[in-house]
């Protein structure tokens, strides 16, 4: 504890936070939830791995964002617990979803009990450090700014208050959909997934309290690598549903802060890949690159019931580390797609 508080410079503690899990929602809805006034639309949050419902054909307008920096206390993994930063007390942060050309009011709040300024980088935005300059607030503030979505594509999110590092380490990105004129084409099921890392003083799985490790961050050697900020986040009751026949998207980023995502579904070719969440659409792909502090957009249509795994094939850290996850899919057999003859 006394190295962190070191590294931080200000000799600060950090707070005993509420107990509250970082991937769990207060809401149990996990459709979005939107008010309407003429042109100008408030997003409400909603919990990863759920997205907000489709922009579809509309015209432009204003979109009012409310996000919450909080520091929490939250599980890690079984048993083992950490300090998370968020948004929104979620990792990855809500899910923003707007149009090419909206004009986009965002409200920035430091939660009072909060240690550490904080403030939000999106790379969606074009302006001095994405918005990390107009938001830089205090705990107990409010910082307000406004952007216009000009390049449609999936981007990240993410803390860039000093030090940037340990801001992202502890779980500070998300996501933000800016959908092309017109929209994206209908799927069936759409789910956000992000991968990042955490660096502690104990080993993996190791129980109990766990203090960010700031030698192993700089030596880039992760505790832990997971999906939407707890290993195994999205097995058991958490796992991905769809039906035989229907087509899934992924939005699928990399808070990192350091190593690259080999995204691989096991069992699955992606129909369709948009390249580093940009324009360039590539086809019959089966693993996706993902840098960190990028994103990538995913579709396949699902054929066969059964389970699929979702991992990072950087494999030790999906078996070992908890990069791994899972899609459910039922429906009915088709032996002329797969079949075990023995």
């Amino acid at each position: 504890m006394k190295k962190i508080v070191t590294f931080l410079a200000a000799g600060l503690l950090v707070l005993q936070a509420c107990k509250q899990n970082p991937s769990e929602s207060s809401s149990a809805n996990p459709a979005i939830d939107m008010k309407v006034s003429g042109d100008t639309e408030t997003q409400k949050v909603t919990a990863p791995p759920f997205v907000p419902a489709p922009v579809g054909d509309r015209a432009a307008k204003k979109v009012i964002v409310h996000l919450e920096a909080t520091e929490i206390e939250g599980e890690l993994a079984d048993g083992v617990t950490y300090k998370f930063w968020t948004f929104n007390n979620t990792v990855p942060g809500t899910f923003i979803r707007i149009r090419v050309g909206d004009e986009v009011e965002l409200h920035l709040k430091n939660a009072s009990n909060s240690v550490m300024p904080h403030n939000i980088d999106l790379h969606a935005v074009n302006g001095p450090g994405g918005g990390a300059e107009a938001t830089n607030v205090a705990p107990g503030k409010t910082a307000i700014f406004t952007f216009k979505a000009l390049n449609p594509g999936l981007y990240v999110y993410h803390c860039a208050a000093a030090p940037v590092p340990l801001h992202i380490a502890n779980g500070m990105y998300g996501m933000i959909l800016v959908e092309p004129e017109g929209g994206l084409p209908k799927v069936d099921r759409e789910y956000y997934i992000m991968q990042g890392e955490f660096y502690t003083k104990g080993k993996t799985d190791e129980k109990g309290l766990q203090e960010f490790d700031q030698d192993k961050g700089v030596e880039e050697k992760p505790t832990y690598v997971v999906f939407n900020g707890k290993k195994n986040a999205l097995m058991g009751k958490n796992e991905l549903q769809a039906k035989v026949g229907e087509t899934v998207r992924l939005f699928v980023g990399n808070g990192g802060p350091n190593l690259a995502s080999s995204f691989h579904v096991i069992g699955e070719i992606f129909d369709k890949v948009w390249v580093e969440g940009g324009s360039k659409i590539n086809e019959n792909v089966q693993t996706t690159l993902i840098p960190a502090g990028g994103a990538v957009m995913v579709e396949f249509k699902v054929e066969e019931p059964g389970e699929y795994i979702l991992v990072d094939h950087s494999i030790f850290r999906a078996f070992n580390k908890g990069a791994i996850g899972k899609l459910k899919v039922t429906g009915e057999k088709n032996p002329k797609v797969y079949n075990k003859v023995q």
